[in-house]
């Protein structure tokens, strides 16, 4: 039987929905504004390149250091804490001069992002275990929504030919402010801990259950990050179109991540977590498949569109199954499943570009359509315990 949400919890519900889309924007920003940095700040796109990888390093360590902090002093002041730091942090790249300034500012940047990712997944668990039924996928839908808005007013301040420094300013203020107001009505630690007793299994097999997690979140998010760095690519050398007709592929792929997480709670509720997972990885190949085969622009973009509902809903999934592995551990838990997912995101695109010396591009997309095979025959690892799901089926 459904219990309706208090009015404590559905302030709460718009507050993380508000996190996840600012942390959303504000990657957003740093991300569309790279070129123009590099271009100030005077260096190559393999010093670029290598600067990056400072970004992922300060990622991987706020990541695994926030999670254990949640556990202790709860999720709500660390989201305050990351998303306050990510929204200084966002300032750092605009004022860069050089390179060693901009490599200190992209592991401040990284280190926040990364704190506010397991902070605020740690967060929506805990409202889904309140709610009491599938939400988290929407979270991440907003996170996407961010994105898309990021992007626009990006391109925009871009166009009119301002500063980066100007822009990142704006935008940091706008997070400050974001922050402020969408963490009053987030979950304090007491009233979550209160409520979901019922997680708490105190047993010794949660390593080996994150490390599965962990492990499936890999194939999954280096899929995606594949997508992300060279669907484009692949359109344009496949095919032989311009590079605006060939960004359609990436349009179509985000368009439909974005609608898919905004649906995939629904399913969950109605098939489980696992048919999610399952039937979303086997969609997600056939996608893939029908990448590597076509030779036509309009099936060509009909698979990454496919390859993008198909892996809308999944990762949600893993991470809301890692938050209910124990309560008092949810917090590292997630930091582990988020920090080798992430592990995963970077390692696609290096994996594709080195497989591409061996293989036309088209052909190294294989690894990707391997990767969701392998998620869907490993979808029962998100089958949760009785005692901490709404609804489980296989």
């Amino acid at each position: 039987m459904s219990i309706a949400p208090s009015p404590t919890l559905i302030r709460a519900r718009a507050g993380i929905f508000g996190i996840f889309g600012i942390n959303g924007f504000l990657l957003a920003m740093w991300v569309v504004h790279i070129p123009s940095i590099e271009h100030r700040v005077g260096i190559s796109h393999s010093t670029l390149g290598s600067l990056l990888l400072l970004l992922a390093v300060g990622a991987i360590a706020g990541m695994q250091l926030s999670g254990p902090l949640a556990d202790r002093y709860g999720s709500r002041r660390m989201v305050i804490l990351a998303g306050t730091g990510l929204s200084a942090a966002v300032l750092g790249p605009g004022f860069a001069t050089n390179a060693w300034q901009l490599g200190a500012a992209l592991v401040a940047f990284g280190f926040a992002n990364g704190a506010l990712d397991v902070s605020m997944n740690s967060q929506a668990v805990e409202a889904e275990q309140l709610y009491r039924r599938p939400i988290m996928s929407a979270f991440h839908g907003m996170f996407s929504v961010g994105g898309v808005v990021g992007s626009v007013i990006g391109a925009g301040t871009l166009a009119l030919g301002l500063a980066p420094s100007v822009t990142l300013t704006a935008a940091s203020l706008v997070g400050f402010g974001a922050v402020t107001i969408c963490s009053r009505p987030l979950l304090p630690r007491a009233l979550h801990h209160a409520d979901a007793t019922a997680t708490e299994q105190p047993h010794g097999h949660f390593s080996a259950k994150v490390l599965a997690l962990g492990a499936l979140a890999f194939v999954l998010m280096l899929a995606e990050g594949v997508a992300n760095d060279w669907s484009a690519l692949q359109v344009k050398e496949d095919l032989g179109v311009s590079n605006a007709v060939a960004a359609l592929s990436f349009g179509a792929f985000s368009a439909m991540m974005t609608v898919g997480r905004f649906t995939a709670d629904r399913i969950s509720a109605a098939l489980g977590p696992v048919a999610v997972v399952r039937y979303g990885a086997m969609i997600a190949s056939v996608g893939m498949l029908t990448v590597v085969l076509s030779g036509l622009l309009p099936l060509t973009l009909f698979g990454w569109a496919l390859f993008g509902a198909g892996l809308s809903g999944c990762i949600p999934q893993i991470f809301t199954t890692a938050g209910n592995l124990g309560s008092g551990s949810a917090g590292t838990n997630m930091s582990r499943v988020v920090g080798l997912g992430y592990i995963g995101f970077l390692a696609g695109p290096a994996t594709i570009g080195w497989a591409t010396q061996i293989v036309p591009l088209t052909t190294a997309m294989l690894i990707p359509l391997l990767c969701v095979l392998v998620a869907a025959l490993s979808a029962g690892v998100v089958r949760r315990d009785s005692s901490t799901t709404h609804r489980d089926h296989s």
